[in-house]
């Protein structure tokens, strides 16, 4: 059986374990399902999610101009201590970014290699955990708009990091870490501006993936160079699928990419 569609960040529904699910234009497809089984990708065109021309992408999903056009790749999505809608102010769509910005937002803590710090849109926990590939997390700081939160991660990430080693969260190389204290040891940091909103109390939020064989050196697949790949599948972590030979292939940047996904494979 063969699917074809646009691939898009996959949608996940937390569970024991999370359960993931790659959403085409015409079928809903249960990753967790084809663990075990034998599939085939392969790289049919681009297809950007805003203009939906087949125009090479680079960046986020979309082509060249539409990333530099659109309100959903504008800089303050990444460094969120850019936000301006709390001010009035617009950067390329202000009611887009007065519906994105202007809401609560959570500072956290996660292990998905090593500790970090990140912020979400709080309705967006845990999918923000899940996407990162984050074992456990906690919630320390809940703020009314994005600027606050991303103000507090600029004065944190001076003592843990803002970034995942995607590597290390394949592998599983994971270090034990107690959020809680981290959290304890952090809070006099957080700017004065947000300091009323910090969260007392919080549990660690544990979370358990679909793997069944862990890599040992994940190889990264590159679909375009590649044109198609078959393999077993043996794992979803993050936004990654996992290989039996140790080939990964992050969904999430290959946004963007029109394929077809063959189930039933044979060797």
């Amino acid at each position: 059986m063969t699917y074809t569609g646009v691939l898009t960040k996959m949608k996940t529904q937390n569970g024991q374990p999370v359960q993931y699910f790659l959403n085409f234009e015409t079928d809903f497809i249960n990753v967790n399902q084809l663990l075990g089984k034998r599939i085939s990708l392969q790289f049919l065109k681009y297809e950007c999610l805003n203009c939906g021309l087949d125009k090479k992408i680079f960046r986020q999903g979309y082509c060249y101009d539409c990333f530099y056009d659109v309100p959903q790749a504008a800089d303050w999505i990444i460094k969120p201590e850019l936000s301006k809608a709390h001010l009035g102010q617009e950067d390329r769509d202000l009611e887009y970014e007065k519906k994105m910005q202007l809401q609560q937002h959570i500072v956290y803590l996660a292990n998905s290699s090593s500790v970090k710090v990140g912020v979400t849109r709080k309705s967006q926990v845990p999918t923000r955990w899940i996407d990162q590939g984050a074992h456990e997390a906690i919630a320390i700081v809940e703020v009314p708009n994005r600027y606050l939160a991303g103000i507090t991660e600029v004065a944190l990430k001076d003592q843990v990091s803002d970034k995942t080693n995607w590597r290390a969260m394949l592998k599983n190389d994971i270090k034990d870490e107690d959020l809680v204290d981290w959290r304890d040891k952090l809070l006099p940091l957080v700017p004065d501006e947000a300091k009323e909103y910090v969260l007392e109390q919080q549990a660690e939020t544990h979370l358990e993936f679909p793997v069944q064989q862990y890599p040992e050196k994940p190889k990264s697949l590159n679909l375009v160079k590649d044109g198609a790949y078959t393999g077993t599948l043996v794992g979803i972590k993050g936004q990654y699928l996992i290989f039996e030979d140790q080939t990964v292939f992050n969904v999430r940047s290959n946004e963007g990419l029109y394929v077809a996904l063959e189930l039933g494979v044979t060797a």
